[in-house]
């Protein structure tokens, strides 16, 4: 954690969005957050012994994913390792195989933050958290993965993740207008809510022709830096087939672009309307006509009527049940959404020289999803009710292999969007979001969660600071989820998010006491790690609240700025 750095007695403070500085402070100095002790200014929550406020945030943060020695109870479950369901007899069977000891499966708690994050991208609330924690049965895991799937966020949650991979964003360098994004956006919410057929998802958009602003499916032709056979073909290769046409031998390239060559963009009298259609057979000026044979990726030659779209030959061949690229690249990004790495690793470069690391798993989850008709509701039911899921983040070995073989549930920051909306829920407040881009629109309602924006220009300079995607590419690799010093002292330090724990702590302990303690952190644990506290942690708050560094309001202050600044907030785990 960043406050960590004070033990050094080097605290840095300013706020983020201006020029911060650094001050030299001791660990007893009475330090204003925000605010150098040597400058002037006023904190309206008071002052904040920097010693005190260490000692608390070290107790706090030791049961945090990566601590040393973290209680069992907080992240590791009581129920046993055996297999629960093919995708676990497989990875169980391959980890046996290869002499790696897997972790434990997660706690209660644990779970249902990781799966409610992961599932739907939104925390669940305090009441929902005490729920599902106070109920006993054997079941509970399956029926709230049932219930999320149903829910309004998933919609919102997935649709995200597919306007980062289908470039859902206004103008720069993506050409497309906002009124088009919007139509684009609704459309792929709607396949989304509706639970499309994947097979028919994709056909939907290789095959669209008309209007931009009519028809959102030829979106994806309009959606990309350069209108060129070659882009086209690329995209859709890394797109559907999550595989990169720089790698592929000369023939196949050239064959993969013949497929789009024929896609025509022509302009109408409406500003920014572009329609996307089949261009008839034509000789060129030189005699040349077009080619009437192209090689499909898999090294087949296919036939090209001059009548016929080459979009629809191409899609046809595509969607096949029995094609790999299209079924393993699909379940093989629904794996990485869920558990951060894919069965083929990076999700977007599957080549020959990248095999899976567990090719029976692949092959079994592309089975699962033709069975299901495509359902990929399917898929992700099956991987969240696994075991190989529901496993602990902490390790059991020191196997170079371990997280390539899914041994343990890897930790990872989490998402801009989705820690932006965790924020306001748990404070109870709103944030602002605007777009450069001139009409229809350029502002967002400020209730509008950050999982739900249509357009990826509408952003924030919070989302800009965490990493969010893009969109200029498609690749996974644009969003960017590593921490760094600005974030850190963002979190810590910033008047944003200053103003929102105050906020907070009206909602979550409005009249605190020592009487009321215990039910009051009670209240601030399951808002924000959707867990009880630990009789430590009790006892640290109560012990701190007593020492005469703060009394019982300014201490929850500081619990909830720590629990927020801590890895267990900022991490699913």
């Amino acid at each position: 954690m960043v406050v960590a750095a004070a033990l050094k007695c080097s605290v840095v403070f300013g706020d983020a969005r201006r020029t911060p500085y650094t001050c030299r402070a001791s660990a007893g100095d009475l330090v204003q957050p925000g605010y150098c002790p040597a400058r002037s200014g006023a904190f309206r929550g008071g002052t904040v012994n920097v010693k005190s406020l260490l000692i608390l945030t070290v107790v706090l943060a030791a049961a945090a994913p990566g601590a040393e020695n973290p209680p069992a109870s907080v992240f590791e479950g009581s129920t046993d390792l055996a297999p629960n369901g093919k995708i676990d007899e497989l990875v169980f069977g391959r980890l046996e195989r290869m002499g790696i000891l897997p972790a434990n499966v997660c706690s209660d708690g644990v779970f249902l933050r990781r799966v409610y994050l992961d599932a739907i991208g939104t925390l669940p609330s305090a009441e929902e958290a005490r729920r599902f924690l106070m109920d006993s049965s054997a079941a509970k895991r399956d029926k709230l993965i049932d219930e999320l799937l149903a829910r309004e966020e998933f919609v919102d949650c997935w649709t995200m993740k597919w306007g980062d991979l289908l470039r859902v964003k206004s103008e720069f360098p993506i050409n497309l207008w906002p009124n088009a994004v919007q139509a684009y956006h609704r459309w792929i919410r709607t396949c989304i809510k509706d639970n499309m057929p994947y097979d028919r998802f994709v056909r939907e958009i290789l095959t669209a022709s008309g209007s931009n602003f009519r028809v959102p499916q030829v979106n994806f032709y309009r959606a990309l830096q350069s209108n060129e056979p070659e882009a086209i073909a690329e995209a859709v290769a890394l797109t559907f087939m999550g595989s990169r046409v720089r790698s592929w031998p000369e023939d196949r390239r050239s064959g993969m672009t013949t497929f789009f060559s024929r896609v025509g963009y022509k302009d109408t009298a409406e500003w920014k309307e572009e329609i996307i259609y089949f261009k008839a057979f034509q000789t060129d000026p030189s005699g040349t006509a077009p080619p009437n044979t192209a090689v499909l990726p898999d090294g087949t030659h296919a036939q090209l009527p001059p009548d016929r779209d080459p979009r629809e030959i191409f899609a046809d061949w595509l969607i096949r049940a029995e094609n790999p690229w299209f079924t393993g690249s699909i379940v093989n990004r629904v794996w990485y959404w869920l558990l951060g790495r894919g069965i083929v690793h990076e999700p977007d470069d599957i080549r020959r020289d990248n095999p899976p690391g567990n090719p029976e798993l692949l092959i079994y989850l592309r089975q699962e999803l033709v069975a299901a008709q495509f359902d990929l509701k399917h898929v992700y039911r099956l991987i969240l009710k696994s075991k190989t899921y529901q496993r602990s983040s902490i390790l059991r070995t020191d196997h170079p292999d371990a997280k390539a073989q899914f041994a343990h549930y890897p930790i990872r920051r989490l998402d801009a969007e989705v820690l932006i909306d965790a924020l306001c829920q748990i404070t109870g407040t709103t944030e602002s979001y605007s777009s450069i881009i001139p009409e229809p629109y350029s502002f967002i309602p400020e209730n509008r969660r950050a999982i739900a924006l249509p357009d990826g220009s509408i952003t924030s300079s919070f989302l800009e600071m965490f990493g969010r995607s893009p969109r200029d590419s498609g690749l996974e690799s644009e969003r960017n989820n590593r921490a760094t010093p600005a974030q850190h002292l963002h979190l810590l330090n910033s008047t944003h998010i200053r103003l929102k724990i105050e906020q907070a702590q009206k909602s979550l302990a409005p009249n605190p006491s020592k009487d009321n303690l215990a039910e009051t952190l009670a209240a601030v644990y399951l808002t924000i790690l959707s867990r009880f506290p630990t009789e430590e942690e009790l006892k640290a708050v109560e012990a701190y609240a007593a020492s005469g560094n703060a009394n019982v309001e300014r201490a929850l202050f500081h619990v909830i700025w720590a629990l927020i600044n801590s890895p267990e907030f900022l991490y699913r785990h």
